[in-house]
């Protein structure tokens, strides 16, 4: 009976030491060429990546951008990594051809009430529209980098279509929007973030116990608000926190 448990036990710790290992290379990519492709999808446009091994096939990521949209290299290549790492990855432009300029000059205000909720929330509804009817998948994973941070969690709410959710340096993320979850959340954190702060950091964290749900909050040192897309990866540190928090993101959607 002694040796039966015990031997249970050491093939739980195997399968557990498997699905935490050490990453497989190549799935990460930093430069080189997108291998997605676009389609318009009833006037939307979609950057779409297949995965050619293995595909997690009940599963598909929806990649939710930060401001800088599906024509920033560095958000092509991170939908790319997910199809590497075996989920067909969707991401919407979120913008409609138009994202955030990279001038620090511009009026971030203006852009941002011209994005709100009554606008975002229909792309968003229409790509999981696109993504459970036209491509048949059960199961949607959610990805949302700064700006999409907050609708990661937005669309983690009751009969909203989303499964699970992860969310590096979400922005302007509402009380409301945290406790009305109905489905696992991750958040990778910034050290050093002018919109998530530390205190509420912490709040977030207090929220998310209050909602209910597994969730999972991560702190990467070194790191600024915007790494988990578009950090140094020159900078060690930088490199280490942006890959780390896409296998953060990768685990949590196997986990759960």
């Amino acid at each position: 009976m002694h040796f039966t448990q015990l031997f249970v036990g050491f093939c739980s710790f195997l399968a557990v030491a498997a699905s935490y290992g050490k990453p497989p290379p190549g799935i990460i990519k930093h430069d080189g060429k997108p291998i997605g492709k676009e389609v318009v999808y009833d006037g939307l446009t979609l950057y779409i990546s297949q995965p050619k091994w293995p595909r997690q096939s009940d599963t598909a990521v929806l990649y939710l951008t930060d401001v800088f949209g599906i024509p920033l290299l560095q958000n092509r290549l991170l939908a790319d990594s997910f199809a590497r790492a075996g989920f067909l990855t969707i991401t919407p432009d979120l913008f409609d051809g138009v994202p955030a300029p990279h001038d620090i000059t511009f009026d971030a205000a203006d852009f941002l009430s011209k994005h709100n909720v009554n606008v975002t929330d229909p792309i968003i509804e229409k790509t999981i529209e696109y993504i459970r009817t036209k491509l048949g998948v059960k199961r949607v994973a959610v990805t949302g980098y700064c700006f999409g941070g907050r609708y990661a969690f937005r669309f983690l709410a009751e009969g909203r279509g989303v499964d699970v959710g992860f969310a590096a340096h979400p922005s302007l993320l509402q009380d409301d929007e945290v406790l009305a979850i109905k489905g696992p959340a991750s958040v990778a954190a910034a050290e050093v973030d002018s919109l998530l702060v530390p205190a509420r950091r912490l709040e977030i964290e207090g929220l998310l116990s209050q909602a209910a749900q597994p969730f999972q909050v991560n702190l990467y040192s070194g790191t600024t608000h915007g790494f988990g897309v578009r950090a140094n990866v020159s900078d060690p540190e930088q490199k280490f926190g942006k890959e780390e928090a896409f296998w953060q993101a990768v685990r949590w959607f196997n986990a759960w």
